[in-house]
């Protein structure tokens, strides 16, 4: 940590400087130059506000929807409740981090949070075009491919300025959509159950026992 603050002070030290005018009373300066430091530390760490039981929440509304959408008889209530399970999986998510975020004392939209909802942004766009353009063309039986695989990239992509777990779910994800391309169509909410209900709660088991909740 010494050597970023280090880096960081020898790097922009007219910045510093002009945080120390004469002029300043030492002590606005002096915390004007912590500020700044702060603020430098904040945007070079990693998003550490991934929540361990919002992870296992999502894991448990995965599981449940594959469950539930398996007994639908037409496509637009299969995906009727696979939209219900993302709109639930996105709320718990951002409910988890922000209380999260909130405990630790970190910004969930400053320095790497920031970083890591823009990484996750362009995938999940992705999907919300390419599952609208999936339905209309009758292709519904590419979707549970398509959301594992831009998925995982979207989590690898935000996982970059996260804890490495986070990475190597985002991997996994990618692995899983890739496989679902080339097996039967039938077995969808089986690799949807797999990725977005097991993975899930395994990640969130896991960072439970190493971050903390």
């Amino acid at each position: 940590m010494f050597g970023v603050v280090s880096c960081c002070m020898l790097g922009d030290r007219e910045s510093i400087r002009s945080r120390l005018d004469p002029s300043t009373p030492p002590v606005d300066a002096a915390r004007r130059s912590l500020d700044y430091i702060r603020d430098t530390l904040e945007r070079s760490s990693s998003f550490t506000a991934v929540p361990g039981w919002g992870n296992v929440l999502i894991g448990v509304v995965g599981v449940s929807a594959a469950w539930i959408a398996s007994f639908q008889q037409t496509e637009a209530r299969w995906l009727l409740v696979w939209m219900g399970a993302a709109a639930v999986s996105l709320a718990v998510g951002a409910v988890t981090v922000s209380m999260k975020a909130m405990k630790i004392g970190i910004p969930v939209f400053g320095g790497p949070g920031r970083k890591f909802v823009f990484g996750l942004a362009p995938a999940f766009f992705s999907g919300a075009l390419l599952t609208a353009i999936l339905y209309e063309a009758e292709l519904v039986d590419l979707l549970p491919a398509v959301w594992l695989l831009l998925y995982g990239a979207a989590i690898v992509s935000a996982g970059i300025h996260s804890i490495p777990l986070i990475r190597l779910l985002g991997l996994a994800f990618m692995f899983l959509g890739t496989t679902a391309f080339f097996t039967p169509p039938v077995w969808g909410d089986g690799f949807l159950a797999l990725g977005f209900g097991v993975f899930h709660l395994a990640t969130g088991v896991a960072i439970i026992k190493r971050y903390g909740g």
